[in-house]
């Protein structure tokens, strides 16, 4: 079968960078695709040209309202509706709509990034759980960053566990505070990608935001606060039970984490995959599981996330280090998790059996 779609604008960001963006099209659905002038001609079985004579026609339609794609997002949507026949084009790029934080104006990338948004609007505690580069962190930060300008909270705390992967900086120089910074880095470059650095510095020296090992979390009532645990997997079991019961009034808390990427000694069980069973069903928490559709990093990362998922699947290793992202205990979570009452923005995880 062959199909012509007319593409009159955005021709460039449609084939992206070397092509990427129509070669992404044309392996995903098994099309072939040939500009003639202003046209886009499509030869595959029917039922693939239908689909991608529908993705480009959504494309046409929102640049001519007047859309602008980045090569980045463009591909990043593309990649969510060449795998997934339920998701368009216009329905990605129109519910996840714009925001603003601080100096960025961001949009969910992918259907997972819009429910994980969603999911820290509507709940108090959130875990997103997922591989590298699937903006867990980042747009936690960014709706931490959107709670506090907007003064729905009067500070944010940022923690995560001082866990070596593989390196030693425990001989650097200077105050405690110096010698855990570098296991911090990935918060201070998020927070300074949403707000001008001198705001930063200002907001961090007067304990509006703190940056802190969860070491320094014991003891504390959080109120009032957006608290964000991050690389949660490195947690024990304690630390996670403790940092979970910081929670005071006013407070939202997420919790991230990657059970594929643990640093943690052999043989010590990660807090996340503890906590993840034991609060299955507790009404208040919402998990949001992301998968490696969702990466988006450079794309070679998203082919790294895989190949390391095959391989570990073929070599049998551990339980921990082996879950395979499509049945992980997130999915024990969506069985015992009764059904959310919050009308169509109710995240159900799916459930493989």
């Amino acid at each position: 079968m062959k199909a012509s779609v007319q593409i009159s604008r955005g021709i460039e960001s449609l084939f992206g960078t070397r092509d990427e963006n129509i070669r992404l099209i044309e392996t995903g659905l098994n099309v072939r695709s040939h500009l003639v002038e202003n046209s886009l001609e499509l030869e595959g079985d029917a039922g693939s040209v239908a689909r991608a004579a529908g993705i480009l026609e959504d494309y046409a339609a929102l640049v001519r309202e007047g859309i602008v794609f980045t090569n980045g997002d463009l591909n990043s949507y593309l990649r969510v509706v060449t795998e997934d026949s339920e998701v368009t084009l216009r329905a990605l790029v129109t519910s996840g709509r714009q925001r603003n934080f601080g100096k960025k104006i961001l949009a969910p990338k992918t259907v997972n990034q819009r429910r994980y948004m969603e999911a820290i609007e509507r709940n108090d505690l959130v875990f997103g759980v997922g591989p590298a580069g699937t903006g867990k962190t980042y747009l936690a930060v960014a709706m931490a960053i959107s709670a506090l300008l907007s003064k729905r909270v009067s500070r944010i705390i940022l923690t995560r566990p001082a866990v070596e992967a593989g390196e030693r900086l425990g001989f650097l120089p200077g105050t405690l505070q110096e010698k855990v910074d570098p296991y911090l880095r990935p918060l201070y470059d998020a927070l300074h990608d949403m707000l001008e650095s001198e705001k930063v510095e200002r907001l961090l020296e007067k304990l509006t935001i703190e940056v802190a090992p969860i070491a320094f979390m014991r003891g504390r009532t959080l109120n009032d606060s957006f608290i964000i645990l991050d690389e949660a997997q490195n947690c024990t079991p304690e630390q996670m039970k403790m940092v979970l019961t910081r929670q005071g009034c006013n407070s939202k808390m997420v919790v991230n984490g990657d059970i594929t990427q643990m640093d943690l000694p052999i043989g010590k069980r990660s807090g996340l995959l503890d906590a993840i069973e034991v609060l299955a069903g507790v009404e208040g928490i919402s998990f949001v599981k992301f998968d490696d559709r969702d990466v988006v990093r450079h794309p070679l990362v998203q082919r790294i996330v895989r190949a390391y998922e095959r391989y570990n699947e073929s070599m049998g290793e551990g339980r921990q280090l082996s879950l395979k992202l499509s049945e992980s205990p997130l999915d024990l979570a969506a069985k015992a998790e009764p059904p959310v009452s919050a009308g169509p923005l109710a995240i159900e995880l799916p459930v493989n059996a």
